[in-house]
């Protein structure tokens, strides 16, 4: 029995559930398989960052997390077993975002909150279901799927396209036939989740730096439960490789945070990967997340750049499946989100050496400087705001893609819509919809408003205000918008002639 379908995707972790949504949104109909029989019980990722809660709003969930999570108002350093620095940050980036904080949101209420929004849409997780290979022709794929439980319960699901969200051992890259470059690192690291007492579970964050190991404690609430994750000595890892049990972990745990653990809840070890696979897309085949791009888990990264691959990928599929643009839209998914995923392996792979190094310098640097210095330079806004952007996300842009032209005020085609907010007046409320959409601060022209009302596309005219000009905004230009909220095109003048041009030049067709 073969299924048709616009989209099958393989894999029901965050990034395959948020690709699912909204596609599912957008009107695409979806088949979203996964080979666990059962969702997750354990929380891996943790960090859902200010950009990602940005985007959730278009599915309106974004507060749900935030009411259900855990805000992070602080940051502690510790050393051989002493606090030595404390670091506020609670709201670090006010005046840039309507989630300005770091926000912790465990990985399974995570996952069962975007799973039972997929079903309140009309689609279900198949679970017990794996890809065992494809074929491509002109028009679309043909999958071969088999029970899990059952290798010789089989059946064929065709799509126009199919989405990797599959993790490292991806069976859609592996069948596209898409490198996996990159190296494992040496060291083993643990994670565990504790429930216990002591000065470190108090609901901020904590940080060790020994003179041989470095160790992180995030909380999930205010007073007892945490997870807490590091790298094993090289002494240890060396003698017993993976095979660590908690019970050789734990003293270390209490002696460098000062704790009492009472139960432990959840214990792993594992070697973390940084790789990029050579291709994002091959023909129309697609990987989204970890998939695409594994890295260093330093800044809480890896989950939100997955979320951020699936929306992306998403409102391009959606135009193409609805015929309002041609394949070549399609290319422009892994000139985008490959770039960004080069530059962050290469990020957090400078932090993770530096983390474990074990030079002089970088051990002084840790124990000796990091805990006084870093109070002191998180006084300075700059500092601050400029922290924020990068481990937020909310920096990100595409400035130099295909589907990206223009300046007006300080915004770029390609950035993130600056967030602005004069009273009551919050300009991503319009960014809910997940559809192009026109921006003016200021006055709209006739021929502007024309044109939004001939291709049925909403104008949001905001009168003119100087707050706009602290976000970087002109008054008066037209701010062309992407589905995903990012500015496609920033025209000074407010003259919609541009906006044909360039629909011209990138195929969109608006129907």
């Amino acid at each position: 029995m073969t299924r048709n379908f616009d989209v099958l995707i393989v894999g029901a972790g965050p990034s395959g559930l948020v690709t699912a949504l909204w596609l599912v949104r957008q009107g695409a109909s979806v088949r979203i398989i996964d080979k666990a029989m059962s969702d997750v019980s354990t929380s891996r990722a943790l960090a859902i960052q200010a950009r990602t809660l940005e985007l959730y709003r278009q599915i309106d969930i974004a507060e749900d997390v935030v009411a259900n999570g855990h805000k992070i108002k602080a940051t502690n350093v510790w050393s051989e077993g002493i606090r030595r620095g404390h670091i506020p940050i609670g709201d670090i980036g006010t005046g840039l975002t309507p989630y300005p904080f770091i926000h912790i949101f465990s990985q399974d209420q995570h996952e069962r909150l975007l799973e039972d929004r997929l079903k309140s849409l009309g689609v279900h997780v198949e679970r017990g279901l794996e890809l065992v290979d494809f074929t491509e022709n002109d028009s679309s794929i043909t999958a071969q799927l088999r029970s899990t439980d059952d290798k010789s319960n089989g059946e064929t699901c065709k799509a126009a396209f199919i989405v990797g969200c599959d993790g490292a051992h991806s069976a859609v890259r592996h069948s596209a036939g898409i490198e996996y470059e990159g190296e494992t690192y040496s060291h083993i690291f643990f994670v565990a989740d504790i429930e216990g007492s002591g000065p470190a579970i108090n609901g901020e964050a904590h940080v060790t730096f020994n003179q041989s190991e470095f160790m992180l404690l995030f909380p999930y609430d205010a007073c007892r439960r945490a997870r807490i994750s590091g790298a094993i000595d090289d002494e240890t890892a060396e003698r017993k490789g993976t095979n660590i049990s908690f019970e050789e972990v734990a003293p270390q745990m209490k002696h460098s945070f000062n704790l009492q653990i009472d139960k432990m809840n959840w214990f792993s070890t594992y070697r973390s990967h940084h790789r990029v696979a050579a291709s994002f897309r091959r023909g129309r085949a697609f990987l989204v997340g970890d998939a695409a791009h594994i890295h260093s888990p330093v800044g809480g990264q890896g989950m939100n750049t997955g979320i951020g691959d699936g929306i992306n990928l998403a409102w391009k599929l959606s135009a193409v499946i609805k015929g309002q643009a041609g394949l070549s839209l399609l290319d422009t998914y892994e000139a985008e989100r490959r770039a960004f995923a080069l530059q962050l392996v290469s990020t957090t792979d400078r932090g993770f050496n530096a983390t474990i190094s074990q030079s002089f310098f970088a051990r002084t640097l840790r124990t000796r400087v990091v805990p006084f210095l870093a109070p002191l330079l998180t006084k300075i806004e700059y500092i601050r705001h400029s922290v924020f952007r990068k481990v937020s996300q909310i920096m990100l842009d595409y400035r130099h893609s295909s589907l990206s032209t223009g300046t007006a005020g300080y915004v770029q085609g390609g950035d993130r819509m600056p967030w602005a907010a004069v009273g009551e007046v919050d300009n991503f409320e319009s960014l809910k919809s997940i559809a192009w959409q026109v921006h003016v601060y200021g006055v709209a022209t006739p021929e502007l408003t024309q044109w939004c009302q001939s291709r049925n596309i909403r104008l949001h005219n905001f009168p003119w205000n100087e707050q706009y000009v602290v976000a970087g905004l002109r008054a008066d230009a037209a701010y062309l918008i992407r589905p995903d909220t990012y500015v496609a095109v920033a025209e000074p003048s407010g003259d919609p002639q541009i906006f044909d041009q360039y629909c011209e030049d990138n195929g969109l067709r608006w129907l």
